[in-house]
């Protein structure tokens, strides 16, 4: 029984997301602008907050070759921090093919103004991170929005051309970053 137990909580560890003080730095020269195409709704320092419903709007299929990789984060997530190199390396690697590249923080709103822009500074992505308030989510905005995700943890990255799609729970390393990507690019 102990065995059991102890397995779990080493499970749930494992797969959420601790809450921490961490950044990581990105050189400029590894951030390309491959600005997503987003309208400004209420703005914290030109970071565009989205509704639920914008967000289902951006989420859905669209009818072009565009491939968007869109992930959800937030500053205080380690296990984002340390992924988030990898996508910016991506980015600049296909800077000159359709693809776009989305971060969405569901940091408190409390955050928005000092350390998601603080962030988005750091790592040039201001052009490609959006707000959303964490506490308008619900279970049907899962449920309607991602085959996999429930909203139970952070990170998570949605892969999408057309209608395929591929999602990834939990961190991202570059080798799944970059297959998940080839599989839809074909």
């Amino acid at each position: 029984m102990k065995k059991i137990i102890l397995g779990v909580a080493v499970l749930v560890f494992a797969i959420s997301c601790k809450k921490e003080n961490k950044t990581i730095d990105a050189t400029p020269e590894l951030v390309e602008n491959t600005a997503p195409e987003i309208e400004n709704s209420t703005e914290s320092n030109n970071l565009p907050e989205f509704s639920t419903e914008k967000m289902a709007d951006y989420l859905a299929d669209k009818k072009n070759d565009t491939l968007y990789v869109t992930n959800f984060f937030a500053t205080w997530c380690g296990p984002c921090m340390q992924e988030i190199p990898h996508f910016i390396a991506k980015k600049k690697e296909l800077k000159d093919q359709p693809v776009k590249f989305t971060f969405v923080s569901i940091d408190e709103k409390k955050d928005w103004g000092t350390k998601v822009v603080d962030f988005a500074a750091k790592n040039d992505l201001a052009k490609n991170i959006v707000l959303l308030d964490g506490q308008n989510l619900d279970e049907a905005f899962f449920k309607n929005n991602f085959q996999t995700w429930d909203g139970s943890g952070i990170p998570f990255t949605i892969i999408k051309k057309g209608n395929k799609r591929e999602e990834i729970f939990g961190f991202t390393s570059e080798e799944t970053l970059n297959q998940r990507i080839n599989i839809l690019q074909k």
